[in-house]
């Protein structure tokens, strides 16, 4: 099911004719938000290798959070560790995109003039606006997981900010239930194609904000760049966009910090931006992000 337009999922806390099961839904959830970064950390011995305890640490704070980050040792640059630290929770599609390495890890730095990254503002120092990864792609690869491992941070800079996208679906249903159907829309956002010397190398790509996976979970596909971007030209959509700016500016339950070396982000593709940064020449910043067509496993 890929819309939440018309939903009939039994008890579903997403079926907007269900208020029971959204309200119930909604009071826990909003009970167990996190209000600081250091209830989302694990401490892990070896990311390659997590002990049992260190798994189901990560996994429920998943399942609670949609997103857990795990801090340990600096070590060395391995490019392999998304990828293995992935698996260990249940993530085996990895989505190879056409900026990453052979291996389908995006080593992501800073890329002047080293080939076609370097026009991508993720390989700039710039910042980067509130987005989901993958928003541009189609719907039988949409992004629903993703570990960030950092190398080494910034010698100042790169903060990120988080936010469930699940708390933010509540906060646009409470002000109003229509936002929610807006966005659900399979037209509502569309991303222009994307050209090269050959033609077109990605198509125009519509499709909704919000959507629901086979099990009735919640996904979001949303960036808040103005440019390269068409939203729907209707009343309704234009005000559930103006709702969401307003949600990502103000939400209480938004999570501000800065990966350091040897943390790691794991998340199902929360919302999240990305601070300017400055890069220390001697040892620039440097993150693996791998990203994938599954969820984080349950417990």
């Amino acid at each position: 099911m890929e819309t939440l337009a018309p939903l009939r999922l039994q008890r579903s806390p997403f079926a907007l004719d269900d208020e029971p099961a959204y309200r119930a839904w909604r009071e826990a959830k909003l009970a167990d938000a996190p209000r600081s970064l250091a209830a989302l950390v694990v401490d892990v011995h070896d990311p390659f290798a997590l002990s049992e305890h260190e798994r189901r640490a990560l996994l429920q704070r998943c399942a609670r959070f949609n997103m857990a980050i795990y801090r340990s040792a600096p070590g060395g640059a391995d490019p392999s560790l998304p990828r293995a630290l992935g698996r260990q929770l249940g993530l085996e599609r990895l989505d190879a995109n056409w900026l990453a390495d052979e291996d389908g890890i995006s080593p992501i730095t800073v890329r002047a003039g080293a080939g076609p990254a370097a026009a991508y503002i993720p390989y700039t120092n710039r910042a980067i606006q509130w987005h989901t990864d993958g928003y541009y792609h189609p719907a039988e690869r949409r992004i629903r997981a993703m570990v960030l491992h950092c190398v080494r941070p910034a010698a100042l800079g790169g903060a990120n900010r988080l936010l469930d996208h699940e708390l933010a679906w509540i906060a646009l249903r409470d002000l109003d239930p229509a936002h929610v159907q807006a966005l659900a829309a399979p037209d509502a956002m569309s991303i222009p194609a994307r050209t090269d010397d050959d033609g077109v190398a990605r198509p125009e790509q519509g499709g909704p904000v919000f959507s629901l996976d086979a099990e009735g979970r919640l996904h979001m596909r949303y960036t808040a760049r103005t440019r390269s971007i068409a939203w729907k030209d209707d009343a309704a959509t234009q005000a559930a966009v103006a709702a969401l700016r307003g949600v990502l500016a103000t939400s209480p339950f938004v999570l501000q910090g800065r990966l350091e070396a040897g943390m790691g982000l794991v998340c199902n593709n929360v919302l999240h931006d990305r601070e300017g940064f400055t890069d220390d020449p001697a040892a620039p910043r440097l993150l693996y992000r791998a990203r994938f067509l599954d969820r984080i496993a349950s417990e």
